[in-house]
């Protein structure tokens, strides 16, 4: 990683709401300011005694947040500044109490929590003194894992991982057939009809979703280890993806995380598979979307959506997103061996992260009713 956070990828410096805000210096001064902070954050912001930093989503969300704290700072004053007191944090909370938007209780615990490391920030690098003791506490749930993947969800995501896409062989349709489906591929591929070959429909019915996928349900891929990830974690051989230092989430350990061998050959096959791709040249990316982008969190919660359309599972009331399937991970790990089992799995550096899916989940509990008669 660089030691410029303007180079972190996902990680703006300043958000475009705040560059149409700002006067052309003052804009300077606050890229400035804001890029100070967002290192301080990532290399030594969670405990600057052992220069231990926060994880890149966390540094991403501070920097949203303090942009959209500071815009009301500045129509508060009316005017631009960067200097700001614990009373402007508790005015600022006092506002998405009573905002008509009806912020979520989460939104304003994770806002709270962003001040609080801006202030912890000015505190230690500014030489101020700030001690906020806010005016009100939120409770995000963050602490709890969201709605995971129960055993039979897992299987059927990673049946459905196969027809993902996928479409009937060129041998098996008729003429008119074929030219139907050449339409839906030219559309697909963004190339004209009259390009569109037998290959595509190979293309079509390739590895990428599946490796990826059924990657995920073994390891409880973040997804910021997905958009990091690299061909050179694959060790098909050993039946492994092995993450160096430098690429890891928390980017303190060198991890050799466990796959299955069905895993394995989704992998093996991908890999072959990707060399045939344009957008892979000059890059080692073991993952992009079609439009040749990383995939983050919002992709991921996409492709999991169309996974549970075609398995037919529901997620209208759920907190479906693709740290669902890592709780499932870490939450069925636990289950059939043990703690330590999952946090190295899940490749978390205190146990104290592991205990959240230290819990029976939900059919073990309702068998449990069953036997109690």
């Amino acid at each position: 990683m660089s030691g410029d956070v303007a180079e972190l990828r996902g990680v703006p410096i300043v958000t475009e709401p705040v560059e149409a805000h700002l006067g052309a210096r003052e804009l300077v001064d606050y890229r400035d300011y804001k890029s100070r902070l967002l290192n301080w954050l990532y290399y030594v912001g969670k405990d600057p005694a052992h220069a231990t930093g926060y994880a890149q989503s966390t540094v991403r969300g501070v920097s949203y947040k303090t942009d959209a704290f500071y815009r009301w700072v500045w129509d508060e004053r009316d005017g631009y500044t960067t200097t700001i007191h614990a009373e402007d944090a508790d005015g600022y909370m006092k506002h998405l109490v009573y905002s008509d938007e009806e912020y979520s209780t989460a939104h304003k615990a994770t806002t709270q929590k962003c001040l609080k490391r801006l202030l912890k920030w000015r505190t230690h690098e500014l030489g101020e003194t700030h001690e906020w003791n806010p005016d009100y506490t939120f409770s995000s749930e963050q602490h709890q894992p969201r709605d995971f993947l129960t055993i039979d969800e897992r299987k059927q995501i990673r049946e459905a991982a196969l027809e993902y896409g996928s479409i009937p062989a060129y041998e098996s349709l008729s003429p008119t057939e074929r030219d139907e489906w050449r339409a839906y591929l030219a559309q697909r591929f963004e190339k004209p009809k009259s390009e569109v070959r037998p290959d595509d429909w190979k293309r079509a019915n390739g590895w990428k979703i599946p490796s990826l996928v059924w990657t995920s349900l073994d390891t409880g891929l973040r997804p910021i280890e997905v958009e990091r990830a690299t061909i050179r974690w694959v060790d098909v051989e050993n039946g492994v993806l092995r993450i160096p230092e430098s690429e890891s989430s928390k980017n303190r350990d060198n991890w050799i995380v466990g796959i299955t061998e069905r895993t394995a050959t989704a992998l093996d096959r991908w890999v072959d598979e990707r060399e045939h791709y344009d957008r892979y040249e000059g890059t080692d990316a073991l993952w992009l979307t079609r439009q040749g982008n990383p995939y983050n969190s919002n992709s991921l919660r996409y492709v999991l959506h169309r996974l549970c359309d075609i398995a037919d599972i529901p997620y209208e009331n759920r907190r479906m997103s693709w740290y669902s399937i890592r709780h499932s991970v870490g939450t069925y790990m636990t289950r059939e061996e043990d703690l330590a089992a999952a946090k190295a799995q899940l490749r978390h550096k205190s146990v104290q992260t592991t205990m959240k899916y230290d819990q029976a989940p939900v059919e073990d509990r309702r068998d449990a009713l069953d036997r109690m008669g």
